[in-house]
């Protein structure tokens, strides 16, 4: 999953203040640049203005020649010179960072923390994910585009298995079991992100449905199979490498959900699935992050 997992006992972090168009840049080249396993980016509005605020956050002190490098492409030689590198006390700095964000609805699915339980309406799919255990948690695009895409299936059709690869905090596995009432195959190349998954699907209620297991992509005994959905949210360069494994474990008349692609990735991603039979039925653009909804085919 894109979004990953905050990098264990970080020690550095950076921040910068611009405008929304930029924070969102910056973060975002980062979130594409470095392994999410080691460094984690948000950024948010700062309250009482327009200004937006950029964190991020590293498990080892960085390169810092080439992080200002990289801020200044994409927002300028200004704002790479504002950036403040500090270190910081180990604490749960991911609750704090995102203590703030409102639940995120698609469709009847809502994700959300503890303390909004009561925003709940009687028929949704309510998720909770602590901000203590992981970024995961739909709040980004990638993972807002693929709630998105489930919701619309799930209107459609009854999918009889499902696979999420690289599922990272578990939430599109849990989301689905409580949908369909099924179980979700699903693994993650990162064990921590595997512990925090099983976590959040026993906190859901959904631990009998998803357990999640160590795997590269679909490297694992328990995830060989012919599925009806497959979700994989992860970046451009897995998801072509992975386009055979996908393609192999794709039952006829299943349906891929590919994200974590920048609009750039897009075509490559594409003809990557194309030369395995797949065409492009729906895309979802969110924040500048494209969501693919792929089926085999002749058409696109």
């Amino acid at each position: 999953m894109l979004e990953g997992l905050p990098p264990n006992n970080a020690g550095h972090m950076l921040r910068l203040d611009c405008d929304e168009k930029r924070a969102r840049a910056v973060a975002d080249l980062i979130v594409e640049t470095f392994d999410p396993t080691e460094t984690a980016a948000a950024a948010f509005e700062l309250d009482g203005g327009p200004l937006w605020s950029v964190e991020v956050y590293f498990a080892d002190a960085p390169d810092e020649a080439l992080i200002l490098a990289l801020i200044e492409s994409a927002a300028g030689a200004e704002i790479a010179r504002a950036a403040r590198f500090s270190t910081i006390a180990e604490q749960d700095w991911v609750e704090n960072a995102l203590a703030g964000l409102a639940p995120v609805r698609a469709g009847r699915v809502l994700v959300h923390g503890a303390h909004d339980r009561a925003r709940r309406r009687a028929n949704d799919i309510g998720v909770e994910i602590e901000a203590a255990l992981a970024f995961g948690t739909g709040h980004h695009g990638t993972t807002l585009g693929c709630l998105k895409a489930l919701d619309r299936i799930a209107k459609r059709r009854r999918p009889a298995r499902i696979l999420d690869v690289g599922t990272g905090t578990g939430v599109l596995a849990i989301a689905s079991a409580l949908i369909f009432h099924q179980r979700v195959a699903c693994g993650d190349i990162d064990p921590i992100a595997v512990a925090t998954a099983r976590a959040n699907a026993s906190a859901n209620g959904a631990g009998p449905y998803v357990r999640p297991l160590v795997a590269t992509g679909l490297r694992h005994p328990a995830l060989q199979g012919r599925y009806d959905l497959i979700f994989a949210n992860i970046l451009a360069k897995p998801l072509r490498l992975l386009a055979p494994q996908i393609a192999g474990a794709a039952a006829p008349g299943a349906e891929l959900v590919l994200s974590g692609l920048l609009a750039r990735d897009v075509p490559g991603v594409l003809d990557a699935y194309r030369a395995q039979g797949f065409f492009l039925a729906e895309r979802g653009d969110i924040d500048g992050w494209a969501t693919l909804v792929l089926k085999r085919g002749g058409r696109g």
